[in-house]
């Protein structure tokens, strides 16, 4: 997966009764591949409202994709809890059922120390043989990945990435720099910046409807091209803006999925979904 620069954080499809859409998932994930450019798919994270499916529907999810994807794009799949024990549950599951890999986000809402987070991250690590991406979201957990720990955990042999939403460009700069971990924004209006300090590719929400672009963007700053890597950063902001600021991205991927006739379906409770003004200026961010 090394290589591997444009990864979508892939929505969840329900039928319109709220359960699970497995065929759906199999369609979007094939367009997603198709269509916008995606190298790599993360599914059952919190795009993919992992917090209110169930864990029978993250397996079933898992082994669908992975059937319909074969080995097109290595999938991703999300193992965070509050609970290290459900943690690993949830990794063991995802390997059995094809995954490629791990997303692994910060312990929530208990807000444990910097070693119990550590120990968190060391022994879902330790439970499967599958690399293993940090998933660094402050603003959501309660509780940030210090760059101590980081430093600690990248000595683990099946740590091998940071999904960065901290919004510390100086953090990440130092972690790139100091260790081989490969770095993926997890912030779409970070995308160009933490590209430009070294960091390895996207995990995209906005990638659902503007992967190609994305992807073009990444390339131009990989082939030496800053004008046009800026000109298309700057290209993507108003669909970043209309995406990621005004409701959460599972709520507005699946509006505008939902309006292209694509597989996506409504969201789960306490989300709601994009009313009719958010839905107008979605589509005007992405003409």
């Amino acid at each position: 997966m090394s290589h591997k620069r444009m990864f979508i954080a892939m929505v969840t499809p329900f039928h319109a009764d709220g359960s699970l859409d497995a065929e759906g998932a199999q369609a979007l994930a094939a367009y997603l591949i198709e269509n916008q450019a995606c190298e790599g798919l993360v599914l059952n994270g919190t795009t993919g409202e992992a917090p209110t499916t169930t864990d029978e529907e993250k397996e079933t999810l898992i082994r669908a994709v992975a059937e319909a994807v074969g080995d097109r794009v290595p999938i991703i799949a999300g193992a965070g809890s509050y609970d290290t024990r459900h943690a690993v549950e949830l990794a063991r599951t995802a390997e059995k059922a094809g995954a490629d890999g791990l997303l692994a986000v910060t312990p929530y809402y208990s807000r444990p120390t910097q070693e119990g987070v550590r120990q968190h991250f060391t022994t879902l690590a330790d439970a499967t043989g599958l690399p293993v991406t940090l998933y660094d979201i402050p603003r959501r957990t309660g509780t940030a990945l210090t760059a101590d720990t980081l430093l600690r955990l990248a000595e683990h042999p099946h740590i091998t990435g940071v999904k960065d939403a901290a919004y510390d460009l100086v953090k990440s700069a130092g972690i790139l720099a100091a260790t081989g971990l490969r770095y993926y924004s997890g912030a779409d209006e970070l995308n160009l910046p933490l590209a430009a300090i070294g960091a390895t590719g996207v995990i995209s929400t906005i990638g659902h409807v503007a992967g190609a672009t994305t992807k073009a963007m990444l390339d131009a700053h990989h082939d030496g091209d800053p004008r046009e890597a800026t000109r298309l950063h700057l290209r993507l902001a108003p669909v970043v803006s209309a995406m990621m600021t005004r409701a959460p991205g599972a709520v507005t991927a699946k509006a505008l999925l939902n309006d292209r006739g694509l597989p996506a379906g409504p969201v789960r409770l306490p989300l709601v979904p994009a009313d009719t003004d958010l839905l107008n200026d979605l589509r005007r961010a992405c003409e």
